[in-house]
């Protein structure tokens, strides 16, 4: 499917876009070769993007996974009553409610040719499967009857034309004014701002998260080195833990 889908995506013009939608999944994965459960109702696509090398996403092409998370954020919490549903945004690529309840992540992929990015975006947000974890449905349910509120429950087709329209905005927005357009809305959306971290081990060297540098790596602040920056490919952030991990392949 993905051989498939890129092999369209070329012969497409710049302005022509490119999503597929599936309903379910057999061979859904993440990162690191990762296991994606993907059972009905849970809002799944994979859209085409092109990207000029030299413009400025194109120079920082690592932000696009953090942009495609937190557009999927800002799909749900900018809904009038959806605002304060604690859906988050976790380095690099995941989207959490609360610290602890994985509900979708993100997984870009990459190929050049010549002076232009051909991606491949892909996106799985649980929204009415409460299998195998949780859904965005239960987490409205919940609110509903902590706040004796009536919420209607969402559906993955809004899920995805939402998702999409943001993302598209914030593009844009990067493309205009590089990550400073961007950053104020993804650190009011994410997990990390001062969270205190060990780097590699149990044992190793403890750290503060600081934020995102801007090519897009976590940056981390220890006595020994002072400002570091880790890369999101290879590298993971274990929030059962708090360790910043290489990831596992």
């Amino acid at each position: 499917m993905g051989r498939l889908y890129l092999s369209l995506t070329l012969h497409l013009p710049k302005d022509v876009g490119l999503i597929a939608i599936a309903g379910r999944q057999i061979q859904g994965r993440g990162r690191g070769g990762n296991a994606w459960l993907s059972p009905p109702g849970c809002a799944m696509f994979t859209l085409s993007l092109q990207v000029e090398l030299s413009s400025r996403l194109g120079q920082r092409i690592p932000f696009l996974q953090h942009l495609v998370a937190l557009a999927v954020v800002e799909a749900v919490r900018s809904l009038p009553g959806y605002q304060d549903l604690d859906l988050r945004v976790k380095w690099p690529n995941d989207i959490y409610y609360g610290n602890l309840m994985k509900l979708g992540g993100v997984l870009v992929t990459s190929t050049v040719i010549g002076s232009t990015f051909h991606l491949l975006i892909g996106c799985g947000f649980n929204v009415t499967n409460s299998n195998p974890t949780v859904c965005i449905n239960d987490l409205i349910q919940q609110h509903n009857t902590q706040q004796g509120c009536s919420l209607p429950p969402l559906c993955c087709a809004q899920i995805i034309a939402r998702s999409v329209s943001f993302l598209e905005a914030l593009i844009c927005n990067f493309q205009q004014g590089g990550p400073d357009a961007v950053l104020p809305t993804y650190y009011k959306r994410w997990l990390h701002s001062g969270t205190r971290v060990r780097l590699w081990s149990e044992d190793g060297v403890e750290a503060e998260v600081v934020g995102l540098d801007h090519n897009g790596f976590l940056q981390v602040h220890n006595k020994e080195q002072g400002v570091v920056s880790v890369e999101p490919d290879g590298n993971s952030f274990d929030m059962l833990k708090n360790l910043v991990v290489i990831k596992q392949r």
